[in-house]
């Protein structure tokens, strides 16, 4: 009876997973305990996207490698998944579009072909089945309601010029909601504060903090590796594995799209609404 009162909770995570650290999947546990301690939310699956090789950011491996990696690093979960749609696109697609895709599948009970995990996993499976529901309108919800998950530094990206759409903001903050994790040396309450959007949203702002620091990021594992130095116990061994299987990261990696413009830069630079 308890849980029937819990809005049901479905987490995503968008990013370049470059590679997926243990970091990557610590937020989602964080997340979770969370929204659960609150006694409003009973969190039910977790999602990972990568973003596709359209995005252009420098040192981005292609997008086969990065979701095989987070399949290996969820292989044991049995609530988070990986989903493949976003990094198949050709182009870059928008958070907010990403958002909206699933919230789609949620609520139309449609299945996403390529979700092996989905497929392969039997207990995954039971979760697909047990919350899907169709909702007419996303303010009488019947079933879950869709969350981005974040960290302290996606949030803050908000304000770089160019780099996101007002309008994508306002939609993803004000219709689904953000779960955001804090990171050493940021502040999201108060870039909350500062920005008069979010602002307006900030009982939709769950802001997570981290209690055991954990300062991980892909980009000190990439430079770790370039040095020939160990990364282990920084991310799941599976996944260090089929690094050095195939030989993922070296020099020549990270000069990829070195000097290239990152796609949403390009979209919305001259756009007024960005």
């Amino acid at each position: 009876m308890e849980d029937e009162r819990r809005t049901m909770v479905v987490l995503l995570a968008c990013g370049s997973f470059n590679p997926i650290t243990n970091m990557h999947l610590r937020m989602f546990e964080l997340a979770r305990d969370y929204l659960e301690d609150t006694g409003r939310y009973k969190v039910v699956k977790g999602i990972i996207s990568a973003v596709g090789d359209g995005y252009k950011k420098k040192g981005l491996i292609e997008a086969f490698h990065r979701v095989k990696m987070a399949r290996l690093a969820t292989e044991n979960s049995e609530w988070i998944t990986v989903d493949a749609w976003e990094s198949l696109q050709l182009e870059w697609v928008e958070t907010a579009k990403v958002v909206r895709h699933h919230y789609s599948l949620l609520t139309t009970d449609e299945q996403d072909g390529d979700n092996v995990d989905t497929v392969k996993y039997a207990k995954k499976r039971r979760i697909e089945e047990n919350y899907v529901e169709s909702a007419s309108h996303h303010n009488k919800r019947v079933g879950p309601q869709l969350m981005l998950l974040c960290g302290a530094d996606v949030l803050e990206s908000f304000g770089i010029p160019n780099l996101w759409k007002q309008e994508d903001i306002a939609e993803i903050v004000g219709r689904f909601g953000m779960v955001c994790i804090t990171r050493c040396g940021s502040d999201p309450h108060k870039f909350i504060y500062q920005s008069d959007m979010l602002w307006k949203y900030r009982k939709n702002i769950h802001v997570v903090p981290n209690w055991v620091p954990n300062d991980i990021s892909a980009t000190h594992v990439r430079r770790a590796l370039r040095r020939g130095q160990s990364v282990r116990y920084l991310l799941p061994d599976s996944v260090l594995y089929y690094i050095q299987e195939h030989d993922l990261y070296s020099a020549e990696s990270e000069q990829k799209n070195a000097g290239v413009v990152l796609a949403p830069l390009q979209r919305y630079a001259g756009d007024p609404s960005s």
